[in-house]
């Protein structure tokens, strides 16, 4: 019995992958301020290796400088911009960048020397090598979101933003269930539990509204539109529609906008529901209500802080603020859902 609980649960393994999740979530909170600096487009280069070092001389920022002119962005938003000022937007991005670097090591090397050490449970070995195979790929996606504003843009593309931002969130929730699991083992009993579906809903749906926040701030959508609850003193925003679907349901300032208040009202309306339903069931111990309660605080906190940040015109620190709380939100509700399948 002793050998299998062993190869069951690992309170190391857990630890390391919680761990990851806390850098995961500072690379969202850096990435936040990235986009909100419009800092994301200043390296202009894709150096995984090389690119940790930032330029060590004069020279070196001079030909970062040089780089960065040649995009539309310079041309059309900074033109005249001051080398200082440029490092100011250059220290964001390479932040960004060397946290996303840092992540990868986090990973790596433990994930090798648990795997030695056959520390690793078992059952999670090919999940966390999933985890790794989606770190990377969150690299790439990154660049090729950056490199759709280096050409014919003064932004990023909002759909590659919302690409890039929905995988770091879907590393985010991954590792946290991954690290829960190796903590506590594999359940040892499984029964009927008519809230694992609505659990797993209810991430779907927080899932859904952070892209549709995502599109709204590849679109600078915060900066329109900023009184609450009408929009411009309308229900329906006038500029809703754009040139075709795509266009519309991507592109579209009011659109993306309008989508993302209603999916926090539904969001708002579901996780309330969720609370309540959770203190008055028979089939929940007393640490999935807990969780379902900070969950609906978490949701009401969320909304309060969007229109905060909407009505203030999008300062950074609210901003950062409404990002950090969408990651904590998620992690809550993959907590939730982690608990609801044990009895």
């Amino acid at each position: 019995m002793t050998s299998f609980l062993r190869s069951d649960r690992s309170r190391p393994v857990a630890i390391w992958l919680l761990a990851v999740a806390v850098l995961v979530l500072a690379m969202v909170v850096v990435g936040g301020a990235t986009r909100l600096t419009d800092s994301g487009l200043s390296i202009t280069q894709w150096k995984p290796v090389s690119g940790a070092l930032p330029p060590m001389s004069q020279t070196d920022w001079n030909q970062e400088f040089e780089r960065y002119k040649q995009i539309p962005q310079y041309a059309q938003l900074n033109k005249g911009m001051s080398l200082s000022a440029f490092k100011a937007i250059y220290w964001w991005e390479w932040s960004h960048r060397l946290l996303g670097r840092l992540v990868g090591v986090a990973f790596g090397l433990p994930f090798v020397v648990f795997l030695a050490r056959q520390e690793i449970p078992r059952r999670l070995i090919w999940r966390c090598g999933v985890l790794f195979a989606l770190g990377g790929l969150q690299g790439l996606v990154g660049w090729w979101m950056v490199a759709s504003g280096l050409v014919d843009r003064i932004s990023v593309a909002p759909e590659r933003l919302a690409t890039h931002l929905g995988l770091a969130f879907i590393l985010l929730g991954a590792l946290v269930w991954t690290g829960l699991d190796a903590w506590a083992g594999a359940p040892r009993v499984t029964v009927p539990n008519p809230w694992v579906r609505g659990s797993w809903a209810l991430i779907g749906l927080i899932y859904f509204q952070i892209l549709l926040g995502a599109l709204v701030a590849g679109n600078d959508a915060g900066l329109v539109y900023n009184d609450w609850p009408l929009m411009n003193g309308q229900l329906f925003p006038k500029d809703y529609a754009g040139a075709g679907l795509w266009q519309t349901l991507a592109h579209s300032q009011g659109a993306v906008q309008l989508h993302h208040r209603l999916g926090a009202y539904a969001l708002l309306i579901a996780a309330i529901a969720t609370a309540v339903g959770a203190l008055r069931s028979r089939h929940l111990p007393g640490e999935a209500k807990a969780l379902a309660l900070a969950l609906a605080g978490g949701v009401v906190l969320q909304a309060c802080l969007g229109i905060a940040t909407l009505m203030t015109h999008v300062p950074i620190g609210l901003g950062m603020a409404h990002q950090v709380m969408a990651a904590l939100v998620l992690s809550t509700a993959v907590a939730f859902a982690w608990r609801v399948r044990r009895p």
